[in-house]
């Protein structure tokens, strides 16, 4: 017998053992699954907090007859671009690391020949003795690839050969090819400029309709900037900076600034310099004489489109910007300097992130991807950049910056995946105020319903009645987000505006009508049998809301409507305000209904966990239901309602698909209830599929997410910290 017994026991022992191992370990899992996530998320954010760096690759050199003029992505098989002898422009490729001539652009000496490179493209241009202009991307040459370069060295290209060139004429009596002349180019226009003399003349041309030309003609013009992107041109005279639109007579001048900051600038001199970025829409102002580089962006303002100032840069004594050259995909501009250094700066937030001092002397730099190419007359240097979104600052994503086009500091996010050399606003602040205004006024509907569902079924109600209405209420927190948010989009949404009359009204009057409600529930409960006395309040209660909610829908808006006029309601919307349909009120309505089960669940679990030995001490006291449900129940059972309400917030901060489906999407920094919001969960969904991996783009969204684990973590830990400290007070106090 005790054989048998101490055979048992070791099995028992052995099973426990086992199951204590299995368990632990599948408990290993998911801690391990946990730490790879949040490991996983937080590799792929943390570039950010890189510091961008250039890395030399290497350095080509051309012969010396020879001298470089432009460059394309050589180490990606894109052209060299050299003045060769006998007036021709040579293309050179790299071929096992040796630039070799690949093909050469052949033109009478009487010719103007000259390269542009606008948008990460380079093209030819070439002016003949008859003022006829040409204009051919370098990619025309890819087709020729193929041919060998005897055939083409020595012979000259026909117009034919080329796809895309661009075609049109100068008036003759303008044209000298000793003059100084410039040409830029945009998507929709090219404007050649020619300088003689004091005069300055500027030929606009429409690329898709070429018949569309406008000429222009100013005088006592000291140095100007061709920016066919925001159809503009800059002026530089001795009384300071103005610009002429396209669409100006040449003798409407808007002047721009006479001084940068405090400083007064002598415009009359060469001491200032003007970069324009690739759009046009951007161009940095540098001062050899205060040694200061300012940043001026396209705005709007009450007179129209202009140029503002946005922030300033200081650099060394006896230092000036020679180039700058901005990255395609990213917030990142670098300026050489005279004093061989590369500074890369936000191009946002004007920060200066990195500073490197460069052996080269070149006079132009260009981005071709995360190479940085310098050009010098006999040499070509090539730096890999390291790192680069961490140009990327906390200013940028968090503070108020001037961008492209706005009249004064915003925090905007709008990306740029669809273009390049567009100014991105990755600032986060929209977002995070769209998840918290949600969120909270989610609360603000959530709390009354849940809480007070929870009070009726688990100190009110009869244990019969609880057990059915619990399980019920508890069901609906099995509905999918997804099927909430399909039902607020197309039923909720398209009533929005009727609808948020009525439910103002609702919520003014429901408790004017439940206190009736209650005053009469009572006597009538009375006459009722027995059998149907208990329980009738709740069937008061519903009643009188659904006639509440019936009256609200039916006629409130009406009335409202009556009581003040039309313009009163658009002074209060605002004439920026979002659709009616997309307003934080319906936002928040749908995402109420969404938590407040999983608040109700905990809230009720709480209350209905009071030791029932505290009511029958309070009742033996004289107290009424009431005062024990208000200084016994509620007050014994604060610290898991505080855990069910931030528990539920942090489910709506989380939520992903109602926010998705309603709110509109539009990221905008607001507080308004009557304005639309894009949340941090929806910003996730939206984008991530779109974002280029391991780009800023990219590593941006998985830093959201990063603060969304981050909240969600803090909230829990908050949520229980308050309910141990609660707890505590309560017992002993």
């Amino acid at each position: 017998m005790s054989f048998n017994r101490h055979s048992i026991n070791k099995k028992r022992q052995r099973n426990d053992r086992w199951s204590r191992y299995v368990v632990t370990g599948f408990g290993g899992l998911v801690l391990l699954t946990l730490v790879i996530l949040i490991t996983h998320l937080v590799s792929q954010a943390l570039p950010l907090a890189y510091i961008p760096s250039l890395q030399f690759i290497s350095t080509f050199e051309v012969s010396k007859p020879e001298r470089i003029i432009s460059a394309g992505d050589v180490i990606s098989g894109q052209p060299l671009l050299v003045q060769k002898e006998n007036c021709r422009l040579g293309l050179k490729v790299l071929d096992n690391q040796v630039l070799t001539t690949k093909h050469d652009y052949i033109r009478p000496c009487d010719y103007a020949l000259t390269t542009y490179h606008a948008l990460g493209e380079n093209y030819i241009v070439d002016v003949s003795p008859n003022a006829q202009v040409r204009v051919i991307p370098v990619r025309g040459f890819d087709m020729l690839s193929n041919t060998s370069h005897e055939e083409h060295a020595s012979s000259e290209m026909s117009s034919s050969s080329f796809h895309h060139h661009i075609a049109f004429a100068l008036p003759k009596d303008r044209w000298n090819s000793r003059s100084d002349w410039r040409i830029a180019l945009s998507s929709k226009w090219i404007v050649f400029a020619i300088v003689q003399d004091s005069s300055l003349f500027v030929r606009w041309v429409n690329r898709k309709r070429p018949t569309n030309i406008i000429d222009k003609t100013f005088t006592d013009v000291n140095d100007f900037l061709l920016m066919p992107g925001s159809e503009s041109l800059l002026l530089r005279t001795d009384n300071g900076l103005y610009f002429n639109r396209v669409r100006d007579e040449a003798n409407v001048l808007t002047v721009i600034t006479t001084e940068i900051g405090d400083a007064e600038v002598d415009y009359s001199n060469d001491s200032v310099s003007l970069f324009a970025l690739a759009k046009h829409r951007t161009f940095f102002l540098a001062d050899t004489s205060s040694h200061q580089v300012s940043r001026w962006v396209l705005s709007q303002s009450d007179n129209g489109l202009t140029f503002s100032e946005s922030y300033r840069l200081t650099l060394n004594e006896g230092e000036t910007v020679r180039d700058v050259a901005e990255h395609a995909s990213m917030n990142l501009v670098a300026l050489l300097t005279t004093k061989q250094r590369i500074i890369l700066i936000n191009r946002v937030s004007g920060e200066q992130v990195k500073t490197q001092g460069i052996s080269a002397q070149p006079y132009q730099i260009i981005w071709f991807g995360d190479k940085l190419y310098g050009i010098s007359d006999k040499a070509l240097t090539i730096w890999q950049g390291k790192h680069l979104s961490g140009i990327t600052t906390w200013s940028s994503l968090f503070s108020p910056q001037h961008y492209e086009g706005y009249d004064s500091e915003e925090t905007v996010w709008q990306t740029t995946s669809a273009s390049d050399f567009q100014e991105a606003k990755f600032s986060l602040t929209p977002l995070l105020i769209g998840s918290t205004k949600a969120s909270l006024l989610a609360l603000l509907i959530a709390i009354p319903v849940a809480i007070g569902a929870a009070i009726y079924t688990a100190f009110f109600a009869k244990n019969k009645l609880r057990n059915v209405l619990k399980p019920a209420i508890e069901l609906l927190e099995a509905i999918p987000s997804v099927l909430i948010g399909f039902i607020a989009a197309i039923w909720l949404a398209p009533k929005a505006e009727q609808f948020l009359f009525s439910f103002a009204f609702f919520l003014v009057v429901v408790p004017f009508v439940l206190l009736a409600v209650a005053t009469v529930q009572r006597p009538v409960a009375e006459k009722l049998p027995k059998k149907l006395r208990h329980g009738a309040e709740l069937l008061f209660a519903i009643s009188g809301v659904f006639m509440l909610g019936f009256v609200s829908v039916e006629f409130a808006p009406q009335f409202i409507l009556s009581l003040f006029d039309t313009d009163t309601f658009t002074l209060l919307a605002g004439e920026s305000s979002s659709p009616i349909g997309k307003t934080t009120i319906v936002v928040a309505i749908a995402l109420g209904l969404a938590i407040s089960p999983s608040i109700y669940s905990l809230a009720e679990d709480a209350i209905n966990g009071v030791p029932s030995d505290l009511k029958h001490a309070s009742f033996a006291l004289g107290a009424t239901r009431l005062q024990t449900l208000i200084h016994v129940v509620l007050h014994v059972a604060l610290p898991g309602i505080v855990a069910a309400i931030m528990l539920g917030f942090g489910r709506a901060f989380g939520e992903t698909m109602i926010v998705l489906m309603v709110t509109g999407n539009t990221p905008i920094s607001s507080w308004g209830l009557i304005e639309g919001l894009r949340a941090l969960t929806a910003n996730l969904a939206i984008e991530l599929p779109e974002a280029d991996v391991s780009s800023a783009h990219y590593q941006i969204l998985f830093f959201t997410a990063c603060i969304l684990f981050l909240f969600t973590f803090l909230m829990n830990t908050l949520a229980e910290l308050i309910r141990q400290k609660v707890r505590g007070r309560v017992f002993l106090g």
